[in-house]
This record gives structure tokens, sequence and C-alpha cells, in this order.
């Protein structure tokens, strides 16, 4: 055992720990999209980003590849880390606005508007389903490919592996395969409606209508066109 401070708290942790696992066991919510428990790092979508070092000599670093060390010093949500967290699910919505789980994440980190041109991609490059593919099913059929603005996600050579059992574990695994609630044609960016934190269908109904958490989106307009006839 080790001696590391988080948040300004001395805290204790296994030697072999990353800064993400030391976090998630005293119970400090970093987001993460490209780390799953069995796989290894990756640190490609760089949201558990955290702040380490003292004074003016602080350094950012994806804490789900980072070891940690006696005597570290972790701060996980610092004005700089929260900022570029932010940041980073503008880029990611930005590619993929489609993404139920990116949108749930950005309600959460309350972004509410994306600064940069939508291009509706279909991968985040987040490299879940290539480690998934090689590290638990063993077959390696895809991987990246390209660099830059070229690089993305397919078997070799751009055709289907003989390796490739369709098993369906890079989709389970993939952290936009889940449609956003809205459906395949979204009207905005992004959604926001889980920002919502109490059941606005109660304002034109007795009962709730869904048990959704948070609550959704689905009755706002609804309930705006009843608002409106009740004026008339």
């Amino acid at each position: 055992m080790i001696k590391i401070t988080i948040n300004g708290v001395v805290v204790q942790v296994e030697d072999h720990w990353t800064i993400l696992e030391a976090c998630n066991f005293y119970g400090i919510d970093i987001p993460s999209l490209c780390h799953h428990e069995g796989l290894s790092p990756g640190g490609n979508c760089r949201l558990c980003t955290v702040e380490i070092g003292k004074g003016a000599r602080t350094k950012l670093v994806t804490s789900c590849s980072y070891q940690v060390e006696e005597g570290l010093v972790v701060r996980t949500h610092t004005e700089r880390v929260v900022r570029d967290r932010k940041m980073l699910v503008e880029l990611l919505l930005a590619r993929c606005p489609s993404s139920k789980t990116l949108q749930d994440l950005a309600a959460k980190m309350g972004v509410q508007r994306v600064r940069f041109k939508a291009k509706n991609e279909n991968c985040i490059l987040c490299g879940l389903c290539v480690r998934m593919c090689a590290e638990q099913m063993g077959a390696r059929a895809i991987d990246f490919a390209g660099r830059g603005k070229e690089r993305r996600v397919t078997p070799p050579f751009d055709i289907k592996s003989d390796v490739c059992r369709n098993c369906g574990a890079c989709m389970y695994i993939c952290p936009v395969c889940q449609l956003r609630c809205q459906g395949p044609e979204p009207p905005g960016v992004v959604c926001g409606a889980c920002m919502n934190v109490e059941p606005v269908c109660l304002q034109a109904n007795e009962d709730v209508m869904c048990y959704l958490d948070t609550c959704g989106w689905c009755f706002k307009e609804k309930i705006g066109e009843g608002a409106k006839n009740q004026e008339k």
C-alpha cells in the first residue's frame, strides 16, 4: 500500500492501481468512455483526465492509464479539468450527436451547446471494440487504420475478416450504438432533455407518464401545445 492525496485527502491505495481505479474505490466519479474493466487502458477519449502535481507545476494526465505512485497529488475536478472535459464532450457530440450515451454525458456535465460543426459519424474512435475483439474474443478481426482525420476502425484491407465470428461483442461494448431518444434523425446536436430533474408531464397530467431517470423530453411539445390551447 502507498499513500497519495486525492482532492486534499490523504488515502491509501494499492501500488498497482491506476488513478482511475483509486478514485473509483473511494467513490469519486470520473467520466470515461473508452475504459472498461477487463480491457487494457486506452486513454483515447481523454474524458478521465485529472490534474496532478502541486502549485504551478501541474499537468493533465489520463487517469485510466496513469499508475499511482507514493506522494502523488491528484485533483479530479479543478476548473481546468472540468473545462477540458466539457470541450471534449462537445467534440465527441459534434462527431456523433446520435449517441444516447454522449447525450446523457452532456446532460450530466451541463453541456448545452456544441460550438463545432456536426459530422454525424458512427464512431468516436474510443477503441473499445478493437480491444474487446482482440483481448476478450481473441479474434483481432478489426483494428485502427489511417491517421489523423482518416483514422477509422475497420477489418484488414476493408474486407470482412475470416476470423470474425459475428459474436456482436464489438456492438455490445460500443458507447455510440445506442440511439438517442429522438431517433435516428434528431432535431439538434444537443438534446438537453435529461437535464430535467422533475417530470414535466405533471404540468398536463395527474400522474407521471413514465419512470425514466432522469425525466425525458417526450411530453414537452404536447404540454406546449396544451398551454397554447388553454390560452385560446
